[in-house]
């Protein structure tokens, strides 16, 4: 089972890309978002580290963080998001470690994916055999985001200002998928270097 780290910056196609993956190889698709909603909740790794933190004004009536109180907390606060992130990324990392060794063991699937925006920057390297980037030019990633998301060309701009460059992302990286295009152009990529590992 080989496992591949997939990142790239908004806009950029990642979620169709893993749609199709997830679709056509015998795999499994783990995104890291969706971990780190798993690792907040009540028993999990970060909910009393985070209730601790926050507060439990920070808390639904059921018991569950409110995702949007806490994030109307960390909001404009640096110090207080810095310490969340240091509370939640590790313990995503750690669930997902878990899953690695789980499928390793089970030897049901020829590959194993993880996608996070932050996926270098939070030392995902360390977890998977190697990193793909999905790249795709500014002006398509604008666009997409505009006619796709309605954002704004503030937002966009905040957004992409926060996120590695494309020489950063090119450099850390040991695939590269140009989605410039079609989807099916992209995918195509994707299905001949999986075709690669599947033949050695």
């Amino acid at each position: 089972m080989r496992v591949i780290g997939i990142t790239g910056g908004i806009g950029c196609g990642k979620s169709a890309i893993l749609a199709h993956i997830a679709f056509s190889f015998r795999c499994k698709v783990i995104l890291a978002d969706e971990i780190a909603h798993i690792v907040k909740e009540p028993g999990q790794l970060c909910y009393q580290k985070l209730v601790e933190l926050l507060g439990e004004t920070v808390l639904n009536g059921d018991g569950y963080i409110n995702k949007d109180a806490m994030a109307h907390m960390i909001f404009s606060d640096p110090e207080l998001l810095a310490r969340v992130n240091s509370i939640i990324h590790p313990a995503v990392k750690t669930y997902i470690k878990t899953i690695i060794v789980d499928e390793e063991e089970k030897q049901e699937i020829d590959f194993l994916f993880v996608e996070a925006a932050l996926l270098i920057e939070a030392g995902y390297e360390m977890i998977v055999d190697e990193i793909w980037y999905i790249h795709a030019d500014m002006a398509v990633r604008r666009e997409r985001l505009r006619a796709l998301r309605g954002y704004t060309e503030e937002k966009v701009d905040a957004i992409i200002s926060r996120q590695l460059t494309d020489k950063e992302f090119r450099e850390r990286c040991q695939v590269i998928i140009i989605n410039n295009g079609t989807l099916a152009e992209a995918c195509r990529q994707v299905e001949e270097k999986l075709g690669e590992y599947l033949c050695q």
